[in-house]
């Protein structure tokens, strides 16, 4: 009885046209709604997708990426309707689920290898 409320909860939260597939790795362009005072707009906050966390509603992401020579994280909700699309510009190889180890990376040691046909 209560696994079929909470899987009636989980269901009503999540999102009705789900986001363009995508995986640990990818450069990625996640489009935001932003409230300011009584106004709204959609900002755009691209960079590579360090981790997916949870599952069902409380699914996350983080993309991180490298502004004025500081490193930002941010973590989205997979099912928030504040992020309106996500666009995947590229993909790259990687052989871990979190890449945490990115963090100490600096300069040219950030970059991942590019995924080819092969991979």
């Amino acid at each position: 009885m209560i696994s079929n409320a909470i899987a009636a909860v989980d269901s009503e939260n999540r999102r009705k046209e789900p986001l363009a597939p995508f995986n640990v790795g990818d450069s990625v362009r996640v489009y935001v709604k932003v409230r300011e005072g009584d106004k709204e707009r959609v900002q755009v906050y691209s960079g590579t997708v360090i981790a997916r966390k949870g599952g069902g509603a409380t699914e996350t992401f983080t993309v991180r990426r490298i502004s004025h020579g500081v490193g930002v994280e941010r973590v989205f909700p997979v099912h928030s309707p504040n992020v309106v699309r996500l666009e995947v510009e590229g993909s790259a190889r990687v052989r871990r689920a979190k890449l945490y180890y990115l963090r100490q990376r600096v300069g040219k040691r950030v970059r991942l290898r590019e995924k080819t046909g092969s991979d």
